[in-house]
Formats: C-alpha cells, structure tokens, sequence
C-alpha cells in the first residue's frame, strides 16, 4: 500500500489543529505538525510488513486489511489516547 495522498494528509493534519489546547499546549507548530503527520504515514508506509506480521495466526490469513487497521486503531487509542 502506498503512503496517503498528500489531501489525506492534509486533511488528517487538518482534524488535529482543530484540538486547540492539546497543539498550542505542546509548542508544537503547525509546520512541525504536517511534519509529524507525513513522518507517521511514511512509517506506517515502510513497516506495514511487519506490523502485519506481527498479528499471529489464524487471524492473519482471515482479518481483512480493514479489520487490522480497526483493531491497530482500537490498540493505539487506548494505549496512548486515555485522558485526551
């Protein structure tokens, strides 16, 4: 799969700027921002492999693409996104 389009990008980095206090409270600008946004895709891009790789069998042959991205999803947002 190759990286998202730049609107994709784009847009996703729209939808952050709109949390106000959690991008203004981090210092962050918004160059650095679509930076960030570009660096992620690049490395989700690059270790798609191994991510995939990392889900073990059976469910690996039988999830879909869509179902993996739902549950990596699912993962990064209650590890890292309890309290936001």
């Amino acid at each position: 799969m190759a990286v998202l389009a730049d609107q994709d990008r784009f847009d996703i980095w729209a939808e952050v700027m709109r949390y106000k206090d959690f991008v203004s409270a981090s210092g962050v600008t918004k160059a650095d921002l679509r930076a960030a946004v570009n660096a992620l895709d690049d490395f989700l891009n690059t270790n798609a492999s191994a991510t995939n790789t990392a889900i073990p069998q059976p469910a690996r042959a039988n999830l879909s693409t869509p179902v993996k991205a739902l549950l990596l999803m699912h993962i990064i947002q209650k590890r890292y996104l309890k309290g936001v």
